[in-house]
């Protein structure tokens, strides 16, 4: 057995202690009982969502046409451009109702920057696993809430009051599955997002009008 010279200075005995010891523990590697060590959590998701993510781009992110429509989805709602010249033309188009059109409009704006603003308290990282693709650029790397599921959600809760048409209420899942599918939102960044609009969205009695 090789002794340790007690004069020796300490990190040499360290070092010595790791050259016999015969191995040396890393993090994945298995532990003294002869399980794997668990894996470390990935940074902004404490609720392990990313297998969410990575689960849902699998089943349908190589369909024929779910990327093209996803990518289109998102470049439609970025900023709430979509959705507040979709108010601008029913402006135009509707001269009695104008102002309902236009209040809609301020409501749609008024939600998407509350958005941006929790993003900026919150300061979520986006998805950054290597198992998820990123199928769109982002104009930032916060994530939480989903700003497109905000304004979206209050933008066609608008229009369905405006319209009458409550078929238009699918787009709200639709456009938050579509931020999934890009791999540019966590689950609950667009369920979140998708809450607050509907909050917002109490106020179109005050904004809008009925259809007729």
């Amino acid at each position: 057995m090789r002794r340790t010279d007690p004069h020796m200075h300490r990190h040499d005995r360290q070092a010595l202690h790791a050259e016999t010891s015969g191995y040396t523990q890393f993090a994945g590697c298995p532990d003294d009982a002869g399980k794997p060590a668990p894996a470390a959590p990935v940074a902004g998701d404490p609720l392990g969502e990313t297998r969410l993510l990575v689960a849902l781009q699998q089943a349908v992110m190589d369909r024929p046409g779910v990327l093209p429509v996803a990518r289109g989805m998102s470049h439609f709602g970025e900023h709430a451009v979509g959705w507040l010249a979709l108010c601008a033309l029913g402006a135009v188009a509707d001269s009695k109702r104008r102002q309902c059109w236009l209040g809609s409009a301020g409501l749609v704006l008024a939600s998407h920057a509350s958005s941006v603003v929790l993003k900026r308290i919150v300061r979520r990282r986006r998805p950054h696993d290597p198992q998820v693709r990123v199928g769109v650029a982002t104009p930032s790397k916060l994530s939480f809430p989903s700003s497109h599921a905000t304004s979206s959600t209050t933008a066609l809760l608008c229009l369905a009051a405006l319209t009458g048409q409550q078929s238009l209420l699918v787009g709200i899942p639709l456009m938050m599955a579509s931020r999934m599918v890009v791999g540019v939102h966590y689950p609950s960044d667009v369920t979140a997002g998708a809450l607050i609009g509907g909050m917002w969205a109490l106020g179109v009695k005050r904004f809008t009008c009925p259809a007729g």
